[in-house]
């Protein structure tokens, strides 16, 4: 491994670590705004994947970003489900009866 490999693989390391110190303090209260907001960047992640992708040379390359983007969207799709049904709980009896109908 060369140097800069090296010093990439601690900031992911430490990034890892960080987040996940950052993650276990987040009061549940806050955590409903804060997954949309991830969401909203996962979406930012699949645009750049795509861009990745569309200008790799080799098929390891376009396999790798196609399993990103699918991972991508997965993510998305699935927080914006959960988020949608954390916010069903914060409303009224008479507001989920409605809908249900």
């Amino acid at each position: 491994m060369t140097g800069l490999e090296i010093i990439l693989v601690v900031v992911f390391v430490v990034a890892a670590l960080l987040g996940y110190k950052l993650i276990g303090a987040v009061p549940s209260l806050l955590h409903t705004p804060l997954m949309s907001g991830m969401n909203a960047l996962s979406g930012i992640t699949i645009l750049g994947m795509i861009a990745v992708t569309a200008f790799s040379n080799s098929a390891l390359a376009r396999l790798v970003g196609m399993i990103g983007i699918i991972a991508a969207t997965i993510n998305v799709v699935a927080g914006f489900g959960v988020t949608d049904r954390m916010l069903h709980m914060f409303k009224g009896g008479a507001a989920v009866e409605e809908k249900e109908k």
